[in-house]
């Protein structure tokens, strides 16, 4: 991130600034999870065992129900497992006196952490609450009607005493329609409500690219036919000109339409994968198995999408949650297959038009690759495929009547095997573990999750694909530390917003490696940077993350190398003292960089004289009038940068900037009056006091100094703050290192 010096931006000595922000745009993060946060990140049971569900079908689609511990091998990637606990469950059977034990083992509200038998091999049959969601995607109207055919035909035989639907729909935002429920007529209207909704237009470019496709074919004929003409000495009618400026605007066209279909599938792709990640969360807290039907017509997957993609399976298979995936297309009249092959074909004879005139004025290859990833994945059965079969589902499509294949949606839920193991590979280094299971008996079908994260710890919210490597190196030991970094989080008791915690991490940027390809003349990263905050017993409240996939021309390489990487989040928290452990991650090397601060979240009091975080400085950068916000760090036209714990250098820093935000207490009628105090080795070499302004509309007053460090040796030294108005009184402190 770009910064400017606070040069002239900053007073020296004391500045006070009344200010009022407008809009607010940083990422903030939701309310802090209720206490009953689950463990949902891992499939371990107990201590270190894996817990998995599997759906075993005869060759007629029926249930077997009669399969013994013996029965079953689980492979985790490749290598095989000792099955230490097996149960059948049924729900909807009463529970007797002799298996009342199997029913505690399995009532857990974590299915991830829930304790199993000593027994190998135990079958019971218990009572289990079964959840199921119905999400529908943005739909046209004729794939409502089929989508909602299919939902009431779910609901034909009516719902068991111990299920429960939830009605959910995915726009450009999540909605929910109906909270989960086992009144049927509640469900039936939550699907009518869903569908009545007209979801935000979008339609392919595919059909308009082809034939812009197909016209650049014809102009690069004619230009080739022009060209040989002209080797003998003759051009029809100037006409090679011409249609050369035509195949350039055709291609041109074309590039619009390709550009702008790729922000906006990926516009459609984050918001259902988002969706679908809030949803699996929430289901993750239930125990037992559970079912999520969507219903969409294909699915967005722009290469940019795909790790959120991965991380829905992923999600979904440590929760339990089995996805049935139901294409609300119906019957093709042009099969999928056809549709996405005829544009591929097309992308392909572009490019050989291009390879054979040994030019590539117009476009690069890369960009071609990227939309043939893109039409490959536009195959419902790619990707809607992927996500039933990965995740234990089903995908359904290519009908028109896809309510009778969703009847075994309630079988799975109703009849299943429970299974666990103790993984031979003891090392929860985050890495993806493939599983398979296999059943000893011919003519048998298995359903079931592909596999999971290795991850030791708890987190409030879904793991992405890109977190799962970070939140290992934080769980283990030694803390890596390949290249310097910094973080910090930093308390600002703001009146709206109580509890309001800005969490900030710093590397530079020749840190991180760059990927160069001299061919494509371009570079490109791959990081992320992961920050758990902790409470004081050590548990996990906030998870948060952004991976960095940046990337341009080669020749702006050595301006990307200078500077720092700043990430930042801004959280809500709880009164209390909390930790926050950071890790920056290479996914191109494998190195990484942890840090720790701590932090203390004062309880609100409007009738209390309250500080925000007293803070060091780095440097500051001036503001657009319209690009202020709610930012706490926003100070009159500029947006201050704290420094995170580096040494001041009297060489390169004229000045110490401190900032602190004060909250005068309401109805104090005393203007506060603030009292900075400089000590090195408990001695104070440097004080004075200043009579604070009264408070903006805000509610606060932002105060800044400017200490000269020419006066100061170099040394380490206490700043402290201490503001008083009337009876009421606050300090904030901080310690500083200046080097020559």
């Amino acid at each position: 991130m770009r910064r400017r010096k606070l040069a002239a931006l900053i007073c020296a000595l004391a500045v006070c600034v009344n200010y009022s922000a407008r809009a607010q745009t940083p990422a903030q993060e939701g309310p802090k999870p209720s206490s009953s946060e689950q463990d949902e990140e891992k499939l371990v049971v107990g201590t270190n065992e894996v817990l998995l569900d599997a759906v075993v079908r005869d060759k007629k689609g029926h249930p077997v129900k009669d399969l013994q511990a013996s029965d079953f091998e689980i492979y985790e990637d490749g290598v095989r497992q000792n099955v230490k606990s097996f149960r059948l469950v049924t729900r909807g059977a009463s529970s007797s006196p002799s298996n009342q034990s199997e029913t505690n083992a399995v009532k857990s509200p974590n299915p991830a952490t829930r304790p199993t038998t000593n027994t190998q091999s135990s079958v019971a049959s218990v009572n289990r609450f079964g959840a199921i969601a119905m999400v529908f995607d943005r739909l046209p109207p004729e794939a409502r009607t089929i989508a909602r055919q299919a939902a009431l035909s779910y609901l034909k035989d009516g719902l068991r005493p111990d299920d429960a639907v939830g009605i959910f729909r995915i726009d450009l935002s999540l909605k929910a329609v109906q909270r989960f429920t086992n009144n049927e007529n509640l469900v039936k209207q939550g699907i009518d409500r869903a569908l009545m909704h007209s979801p935000s237009s979008y339609t392919l470019a595919t059909e308009q690219i082809g034939n812009l496709s197909d016209q650049q074919a014809v102009l690069q004929d004619q230009l080739a036919q022009n060209t040989a003409g002209a080797g003998q000495g003759s051009d029809p009618s100037g006409s090679m000109a011409g249609t050369a400026a035509d195949a350039q605007f055709a291609q041109m066209t074309q590039n619009i339409l390709e550009g702008f279909e790729r922000m906006e599938q990926s516009q459609q792709g984050y918001a259902t994968t988002d969706g679908l990640l809030a949803i699996i969360n929430e289901m993750s807290r239930l125990p037992g198995r559970k079912a999520l039907i969507f219903f969409p017509v294909g699915v967005a997957l722009p290469t940019k999408v795909m790790g959120n993609y991965r991380s829905v399976i992923s999600n979904a298979n440590r929760a339990n949650v089995s996805i049935y995936s139901v294409d609300a297309a119906g019957l093709r009249s042009t099969s999928a297959d056809v549709a996405a092959g005829g544009a591929l074909t097309k992308l392909g004879q572009a490019r050989a038009r291009v390879a054979a005139s040994n030019a590539d004025p117009f476009g690069s290859m890369m960009v071609d690759l990227e939309r043939n990833e893109d039409l490959l994945r536009s195959n419902p059965d790619s990707a809607l495929g992927d996500l039933a079969r990965e995740t234990g589902g089903l995908l359904i499509a290519n009908t028109n009547d896809p309510g009778a294949i969703l009847q075994k949606v309630n079988e799975d839920l109703h009849s299943y095997y429970a299974l666990s193991y103790t993984p031979t590979n003891p090392e929860y280094d985050g890495k993806f573990r493939q599983i398979t299971i296999k059943v000893n008996r011919p003519g048998v079908e298995v359903q079931g999750r592909k596999g999971y994260y290795a991850l030791d710890n708890s987190y409030g919210t879904p793991v992405l694909g890109y977190e799962a490597p970070a939140l290992a190196i934080l769980s283990g030991k030694p803390p890596p530390d390949a290249f310097p970094s910094l973080a910090a989080g930093f308390s600002f008791p703001e009146a709206s917003r109580p509890g309001l915690v800005s969490v900030m991490v710093e590397v530079p940027a020749n840190a991180i490696s760059f990927l160069t390809d001299k061919e494509k003349k371009s570079y490109a990263t791959n990081f992320s940077i992961v920050v758990l905050i902790k409470d004081e017993g050590q548990r996990v409240v906030r998870k948060l993350s952004t991976q960095y996939l940046l990337g341009d021309s080669l020749d702006k390489l050595a301006a990307a190398k200078r500077g720092s990487i700043l990430f930042y989040k801004e959280t809500m928290l709880d009164p209390g003292r909390y930790t926050i452990a950071s890790v920056v991650y290479d996914a191109l090397t494998a190195h990484s960089s942890v840090n720790t601060a701590s932090l203390t979240v004062p309880k609100a009091n409007s009738s209390a004289l309250q500080m925000s975080s007293l803070i060091v400085i780095k440097n500051a950068e001036r503001l657009a009038h319209d690009q202020q916000t709610a930012n706490p760090l926003h100070f009159g036209e500029v947006l201050l940068y704290p420094n995170l714990g580096e040494p001041l250098r009297k060489s390169v820093n004229k000045d110490l900037t401190l900032f602190v935000t004060i909250y005068p207490p309401k109805g104090e009628a005393v203007s506060p009056k603030l009292n900075l105090e400089i000590a090195r080795n408990g001695r104070a070499v440097g004080q004075f006091s200043y009579n604070l302004p009264a408070a903006d509309q805000t509610g606060r007053i932002q105060y800044v100094a400017a200490i000269p460090l020419d006066k100061l040796q170099p040394g380490e030294y206490d700043v402290n703050v201490t503001v008083q108005a009337g009876q009421h009184r606050a300090t904030q402190s901080d310690t500083v290192r200046v080097m020559p």
